[in-house]
C-alpha cells in the first residue's frame, strides 16, 4: 500500500495494473445502429410478451438457471450438465480464464480477434500470444499449430470471427484440438446463426472442446445480458466452480425460453439479414471498396487514411459504423453490421453521402500503397 498524507490506497494484482483496457464506444448511439452487430430491429414479440406479464415479486427472488440450462442444452442437442448459462459470452471468457490459466500459462489468439479475449487473459498470471493472420484475414492454422506449446492452456477461435467476419472449418478446428490436448479450445459461436455450421455435435465427444453461443445477435437480447457455454461434463464441473451461482438475471432466464420457442421470428431475421449482407457486399464492390468475405451479420470495409472522418461523416448522417483501424492488421478498416434490407439500403445511400463528403476516390486505395 502506498501513503498519500493521511489517506492510504490499495494496490490491486500486479496482473490488473497490466490488464488490458477496454472502453466500449457506447454513448448517444441514436440513428441506426450498425456498430454493435446486435440484433439492429427488436427481440421477439413473444419475448415482449414474458416482459409484460412478470410481477414484481419475481424481481425479489434469486435467479435459479438450472431449469432454464436444462431447456437450452436440449436446444443445442446436449445433456444438461454439458451446458452452462452466463451473463453474456463475455463471462463465459472470462471464467474460462480463472478456471485454466495460471502463472506461465498461454491463451493462443488468431489475430485480430473479438477484443474480450486479451481482455480477461490479461487479468490472469498467465500470458497472451497472438497469431496473427495474413492480409486475407483467412485462418492462420499452420502459424497457430506452429505455437502450441506445452505451456498453451487455452486457445479461443471466434467462427464466424470478428471484427473479419471470416470462417474456420471443422477439420482446421480438429487439428487444433488434437495437436494441444492439453488446453482448452474454445469455438466462439457468437455469429452461428448468419454462418449455420457447429461443432455442437462435438461436444463431449472431443474432451478438450468448448462451445459459446449468445443471444445478443440474432436473437435480439443484447440488455439482458445472457449467453451459454458448453463442453464436456468433467470441464463444466470445475467452470461451475468458478462461475457466480446468480450471474445470470431473473429477467433474462424467464425471456430465454420464449426466444428459443419463436423459430419463425429468428428465422425472418436471420433471413433478412442474408438477403441484406449480399446487397451491401454487392454495393461495396460498385462503389470499388475493399472488403473481405463474410459469414457474419457485418462486413469489414476498407476506406484507408479516412476511415475516421468517414464514421464522423456516417454518424452525422444518423448512422453508426465501428471504426476498427486499431485491430491488429485492421488499418483504415471500419466495420458495417448489417441489419434488415431496409436498414441496409439506407445504410448504403448515407455510405455514398459520407464518402463524397470526405472526398474519398476509388484511387484513393491504391495511390495509399503506392505511397506507402
Amino acid at each position: 500500500m502506498r501513503e498519500l498524507g493521511s489517506i492510504t490506497t490499495i494496490q490491486p494484482r500486479a496482473a490488473v495494473l497490466r490488464m488490458k483496457e477496454y472502453h466500449p464506444p457506447l454513448g448517444n448511439r441514436e440513428g441506426l445502429r450498425l456498430d454493435f452487430n446486435e440484433n439492429t430491429l427488436e427481440c421477439s414479440p413473444e419475448v415482449l410478451r414474458v416482459l409484460r406479464q412478470i410481477g414484481s415479486e419475481e424481481l425479489t427472488k434469486y435467479p435459479e438457471r438450472a431449469p432454464i440450462e436444462r431447456s437450452v442444452a436440449e436446444h443445442l442437442g446436449l445433456a444438461a450438465d454439458q451446458a452452462l448459462l452466463t451473463n453474456g459470452v463475455d463471462e463465459a471468457i472470462h471464467v474460462l480464464c480463472q478456471t485454466y490459466l495460471d502463472a506461465g500459462d498461454e491463451m493462443l489468439l488468431p489475430t485480430p480477434t473479438y477484443s474480450m479475449y486479451e481482455v480477461y487473459a490479461s487479468a490472469t498470471e498467465g500470458r497472451v500470444v497472438a497469431v496473427q493472420a495474413g492480409a486475407d484475414f483467412q485462418f492462420p492454422l499452420r502459424r497457430l499449430l506452429d505455437a502450441i506449446t506445452p505451456r498453451t492452456k487455452i486457445i479461443a477461435i471466434a467462427n464466424p470471427n470478428s471484427p473479419t467476419g471470416s470462417v474456420v472449418s471443422r477439420e482446421q478446428i480438429l487439428a487444433v484440438v488434437e495437436r494441444a490436448p492439453q488446453a482448452a479450445v474454445l469455438v466462439d459461436e457468437a455469429y452461428f446463426h448468419f454462418y449455420g455450421q457447429t461443432v455442437a455435435d462435438l461436444i463431449g465427444r472431443v474432451p478438450n472442446l468448448l462451445l459459446a453461443r449468445t443471444f445478443s445477435k440474432a436473437y435480439g437480447l443484447a440488455g439482458l445480458r445472457v449467453g451459454v457455454l458448453a463442453g464436456p461434463v468433467e470441464a463444466m464441473q470445475w467452470l461451475r466452480r468458478v462461475i457466480s451461482p446468480y450471474s445470470v438475471n431473473s429477467l433474462a432466464l424467464a425471456c430465454l425460453p420464449a426466444a428459443l420457442r419463436d423459430k419463425d421470428y429468428l428465422d425472418w431475421y436471420v433471413g433478412e439479414v442474408l438477403a441484406a449482407r449480399a446487397d451491401l457486399i454487392l454495393a461495396l464492390d460498385d462503389l470499388k471498396l475493399q472488403s473481405w468475405p463474410s459469414e457474419a451479420n457485418f462486413a469489414l470495409v476498407k476506406i484507408g487514411r479516412k476511415h475516421a472522418e468517414f464514421s464522423a461523416a456516417m454518424k452525422r448522417r444518423g448512422v453508426l459504423v465501428r471504426d476498427r483501424s486499431s485491430d491488429p492488421g485492421c488499418d483504415g478498416c471500419v466495420r458495417v453490421t448489417v441489419g434488415t434490407r431496409a436498414q441496409t439500403t439506407s445504410g448504403i445511400t448515407t455510405m455514398i453521402e459520407a464518402l463524397d463528403e470526405i472526398g474519398w476516390r476509388a484511387g484513393d486505395l491504391a495511390r495509399e500503397g503506392d505511397e506507402g
